[in-house]
């Protein structure tokens, strides 16, 4: 009796194809969430800056519940519970994959807010006092002076971000969105070979994290971020 596996990796490498169309559509939702994202981190970290108590803690609590509860619960609830709400109210609901573009912009905001929040405060305050000394109004100090220094600073965690959020699309499967990972399982189901289809997803996985990891050093090299 045979004990041994038989793995055949020509399945994964006729799958391949659909399995490129999943890592197309993850880039897709991590660039197009991630870009979301940083406007709405740039706000909220902007406004946790700010001496108003109002702006300060309407974002607060949006980091606070963001960073607190799971992406996959995120998704869930969008994909799920709000859908219920829309289909009920308004008659319409936001498909899967808008869903994981929606749920990657909230989550990454809320991260990236505190990317930019800490950036702007590791600035020193003797610059923006020069800033003023010249004459300078506080937007135009913090626009030519504090934000360029900033953004300068963010590039190493918002590569990391970039990073995290990628992969996190991952668990988009469980709303069906057709990313990497949903393709490998529809792929897997299909052919029963697990172990070549799996393997050939985290490579891509792989790959994509490496390739962002890389492009990263060259920016930092580049821009010579300290």
């Amino acid at each position: 009796m045979e004990t041994g596996l038989n793995l055949d990796w020509s399945i994964a490498v006729n799958a391949l194809p659909f399995l490129l169309t999943g890592a197309k559509l993850t880039i897709i939702i991590t660039v197009v969430g991630l870009l979301i994202g940083f406007f709405i981190g740039a706000i909220t970290g902007l406004a946790r800056t700010s001496s108003n108590k109002l702006f300060s803690g309407i974002s607060t609590v949006y980091v606070e519940i963001i960073r607190g509860t799971p992406i996959l619960v995120q998704a869930l609830y969008l994909y799920f519970g709000v859908n219920q709400l829309l289909q009920h109210s308004a008659g319409f609901k936001i498909g899967s994959t808008t869903a994981g573009i929606i749920a990657i912009a909230i989550n990454s905001g809320a991260y990236i807010s505190e990317i930019v929040r800490g950036s702007i405060q590791s600035i020193d305050k003797g610059q923006v006092e020069a800033g003023r000394s010249l004459g300078m109004s506080s937007f135009k100090t913090f626009i030519y002076i504090v934000w360029p220094q900033a953004l300068k600073r963010m590039i190493p965690p918002l590569g990391n971000q970039f990073i995290i959020s990628l992969k996190d699309t991952s668990l988009f499967a469980f709303i069906s969105v057709a990313e990497l990972t949903r393709q490998g399982q529809m792929s897997v189901s299909a052919t029963f070979a697990a172990f070549e289809i799996y393997t050939f997803v985290a490579l891509l996985y792989l790959c994509m994290t490496m390739s962002i990891s890389l492009v990263l050093r060259v920016v930092e090299r580049r821009l010579d971020v300290n």
